[in-house]
């Protein structure tokens, strides 16, 4: 997707390459490299990216596992979480100008289709997103169309600004599965469940319980506002959370793993008549005795995707600004793009939680 189109370029500064993530081949692994400025027509934003979330997405795309074989086509540019500056608008772009701080939406709507025009443009079927349909944000410029950029409030740092995205998903999970007053319990505390912690507090959650198997990402739960943690592997955790609940179980279930087993283990967890709202991805099929844990129990299930264009923007940067959702304790790594392969090796051994790519200078100095 590298190759440049037809143009209408509004900034005659810009140079004519840039260092740019690809997925060049189908296997594991990307490469830095030198590819052509992304071109803009006349209703679209050039941003040059100054942050950039990693993603449990991209960790699927660089490992090349069973679903990013299925879904992706390189050759790509990778990365869809970001924050930057406009470097340069398309003729008819009217709403932001050069030099303001901006995110955007990285779901790209057809905006005719009738989902787009009955209000859900966020599960269009012709949906193209960044970093995995089309070229995406681990690069120094990426070409948006201006419906899809969000301008920032000028109180968001800049790392917390970079992984709006993701943290729409754990607000658009939480708001969808109304858990205001109710008992939550969070199966997978990658970054996004993590992020679900503070969010569910926020939304006035009464208990929340996180499940993960990873010791140092459920100590940081806690940290984030978990009443309790239980290890996956733990035979008592289902016991112990029936007991919390009086015997019931809790109200709703919030899977952010995607693994089958956590996805058992949740819906085993929630109470006859509850609800469970699902964001995680599995690599792969998912076998579930859909009788039992589902039909019997009378559940309300949810598939959740994305973010709701653009209720969820509005709500994520609000708790934000107020303070209510801190992601500094999520953000763990800061690294240059050059070191990519260090991140995703974090991700891997499950050593970080958030990372995000600094592009402001590709021989940049890493924070540990």
């Amino acid at each position: 997707m590298f190759a440049p189109q037809a143009a209408d370029r509004s900034a005659d500064r810009l140079p004519e390459t840039m260092p740019a993530l690809c997925k060049v081949e189908a296997g594991p692994g990307f490469v830095l490299r030198e590819v052509p400025l992304p071109a803009f027509g006349p209703t679209d934003v050039l941003i040059r990216v100054e942050k950039a979330g990693v993603c449990g997405t991209d960790a699927h795309i660089y490992s090349w596992d069973a679903w990013a074989q299925h879904r992706v086509r390189p050759p790509l540019i990778v990365g869809h979480e970001f924050m930057g500056r406009v470097a340069a608008v398309g003729a008819a772009v009217r709403s932001v100008g050069v030099g303001e701080r901006v995110s955007a939406e990285g779901h790209i709507a057809d905006l005719t289709c009738l989902l787009c025009r009955t209000g859900e443009a966020h599960i269009c079927e012709a949906v193209k997103i960044i970093g995995v349909d089309r070229d995406g944000s681990f690069a120094h410029y990426i070409a948006m169309p201006e419906y899809n950029v969000w301008r920032l409030d000028p109180a968001i740092p800049d790392e917390f600004a970079a992984i709006f995205d993701p943290l729409g998903n754990a607000v658009h999970t939480v708001m969808a599965a109304g858990v205001s007053t109710k008992s939550v319990a969070i199966t997978g505390v990658g970054s996004i469940g993590l992020m679900a912690i503070p969010v569910a507090r926020a939304a006035g959650a009464a208990a929340v319980y996180a499940i993960d198997i990873n010791p140092a990402k459920l100590e940081l739960a806690k940290r984030l506002g978990a009443d309790e943690v239980f290890s996956a592997t733990d035979p008592n955790a289902i016991d112990e959370v029936l007991r919390r609940t009086s015997g019931d179980g809790v109200d709703v279930l919030l899977e952010m793993s995607g693994s089958a087993s956590a996805i058992d283990l949740g819906l085993r967890m929630v109470r006859n008549g509850g609800r469970a709202a699902l964001l995680g991805i599995p690599s792969d099929d998912v076998s579930i005795n859909l009788a039992e844990r589902i039909i019997f129990k009378g559940l309300t299930v949810l598939g959740i995707n994305g973010r709701k264009m653009f209720e969820t923007w509005y709500q994520t940067q609000a708790l934000v600004k107020s303070g209510r959702v801190d992601l500094r304790p999520i953000i763990t790594h800061v690294l240059p793009l050059a070191e990519f392969d260090r991140a995703f090796e974090l991700m891997h051994t499950g050593a970080a939680a958030k990372i995000v790519f600094d592009l402001g200078d590709l021989r940049g100095e890493s924070t540990p």
